[in-house]
Formats: C-alpha cells, structure tokens, sequence
C-alpha cells in the first residue's frame, strides 16, 4: 500500500466519523464543528484526488461560508437543545431502517457497475480545468442557472439567519 492509499484511508475514517458525529451529537455548536471537519476531510480527500481546485471550493464556500454561516445562526439564536427535553424521535427506527434499505439497493445496484474494475485517463498535457468549469458556470449553454439559484438560496439562508437573530420584542 502506498502513502497516499493510507492517507487516503486515514481521513475517509476520520470523514466518516466525524460525519457520524454531527447527526448524533445534542450540541448544536459540537455539531456544526464536526461539520467542518467532514468538510475539511472531504477538502482533503480532492486534494487527495488532484483536485485542487475543488478543495479549494470546498474550505473557502463550504468550510468558510456555509459553516460558520450556521455557527453564527446557532450562536445568535440562543436556542439550546437541551431545553426542550429528549431530543431523539421516537420514529427514529423508521429512519434507521430507510437509510438501511437505501444502503442496500445502492448495494445492489453498483454491484453490477463496471467502473469500479475502470481506470480514469491520463489528463492531456495543455487541458485547463478550471477554465473549462468557469465557461461551463458562466455560458448561457452552461449551468448558469443552477449557479444564480444555488447563490439565491444563500442569500435566502443569509437574510433567515439574521432575521432570527433578532430578538421578537
């Protein structure tokens, strides 16, 4: 096994873990923090992947952006979970089982896939990449739209995050 492949499985462990971590957890701040670490390893395993770029998406918006956006929410409301009481559902098995059964048909289904036996091409040598992917997020043939929506939706989530901040009066 090379260095790489142990590090790689080193921090999809610790990925996973930590992803565990943020939907048991009571504390909604410990929960957004181990949201930053299943990001911050997701960030490593494109590096991992020679995507810098992607990591790079991933610290700045995900990590920088979209987190700390939560923690502040988090932070402003004062709500603490502990005060309502028991936290876990009582429905919480129809869940487990649905994510069981999803588990298994995805399972199934990529049992028969050939790309896992597949091994991705040599990039060619003048391929630019991220300038591919600035035509493709800016060019009406792109995905321009799915862009300007996702971007609304953050400012959706901006303008939620501070109006509950305010305190009703």
């Amino acid at each position: 096994m090379t260095a790489e492949q142990i590090i790689f499985l080193i921090v999809g462990a610790a990925t996973l873990i930590a992803g565990f971590l943020v939907v048991t957890v009571r504390n909604l701040v410990h929960a957004a923090l181990w949201l930053v670490a299943t990001l911050f390893g997701v960030a490593i395993i494109y590096t991992l992947l020679n995507a810098g770029f992607l990591a790079v998406v991933q610290v700045v918006v995900y990590i920088g952006a979209i987190a700390i956006l939560f923690i502040f929410a988090v932070m402003l409301t004062r709500r603490q979970a502990a005060e309502t009481g028991a936290s876990v559902n009582k429905n919480w098995w129809a869940g487990a089982l649905m994510s069981v059964l999803t588990f298994a048909a995805l399972a199934l289904l990529l049992q028969s896939w050939s790309g896992f036996s597949k091994t991705a091409s040599a990039v060619p040598s003048g391929f630019d990449a991220i300038n591919q992917l600035g035509d493709a997020l800016t060019s009406s043939a792109g995905y321009v739209l799915p862009f300007e929506v996702a971007s609304v939706l953050l400012l959706a989530a901006l303008v939620g995050a501070v109006y509950l901040a305010f305190n009703k009066k």
